[in-house]
């Protein structure tokens, strides 16, 4: 077993037991599992399913991610990027897995601002993501995935190449958003976010029609 994989599995099962660990220890029959922009609670579920849907999620896109390979009609590109696909795979796990912790440790009564505590990993995806862009060979599953680039080698590496940078700025953006008030956090998230959306978009409509 390679062991990215035993990463993958360990990280699995530590989202299980801090779940059960939490359902043992919390005795509120809900939980809250929704912040809004300020970090104040605005959502609750049952104990149950509030702890352990995250968890459950994780093993979802495990499974889904080690099925796409399969499908995929382009699957031997995907060989070809392989561990950084793999790697893809454990930082999304590991972004699950921070959000149960922080949300098990709200539920806990301890106190700080869940906006203020999910910056500094969505920041820090989206720069990863961002350097490891640029490796990713046209599939039709992981990447920037327009017709565009779908439909020519050449589109697919420009754009991937300006998504890298884009995403990579887009972390630090959302990094700095940690030294101002709550209540612009998530516009740290939202106009950058939007913003490389659209330009990678726009950009390989362009470099498509340039090449055509």
């Amino acid at each position: 077993m390679k062991k990215i994989t035993i990463a993958i599995i360990i990280v699995i099962l530590l989202s299980f037991l801090i779940a059960g660990y939490a359902y043992q220890v919390i005795e509120e029959d809900t939980v809250a599992t929704h912040w809004d922009s300020e970090g104040n609670v605005n959502g609750y579920m049952s104990k149950l399913w509030g702890l352990f849907l995250l968890p459950l999620i994780s093993v979802g896109i495990y499974l889904l991610f080690l099925f796409i390979p399969k499908i995929d009609p382009l699957k031997k590109n995907i060989q070809k990027f392989r561990k950084d696909f793999d790697l893809f795979i454990l930082m999304i796990l590991l972004f699950l897995l921070y959000i149960s912790i922080i949300t098990t440790l709200a539920n806990m009564d301890y106190v700080f601002n869940m906006t203020t505590m999910l910056l500094p990993a969505i920041g820090l995806l989206f720069y990863y993501i961002g350097s490891i862009m640029k490796k990713f060979k046209r599939n039709w599953f992981i990447g920037i995935r327009t017709p565009w680039t779908l439909s020519s080698d050449e589109v697919w590496k420009k754009t991937h190449k300006l998504a890298s940078i884009l995403f990579k700025i887009t972390g630090v953006i959302i990094l700095l958003g940690i030294f101002f008030p709550p209540k612009y956090l998530t516009w740290f998230i939202l106009i950058p976010t939007f913003t490389t959306v659209i330009l990678v978009v726009v950009y390989s409509y362009l470099e498509y029609k340039k090449i055509k």
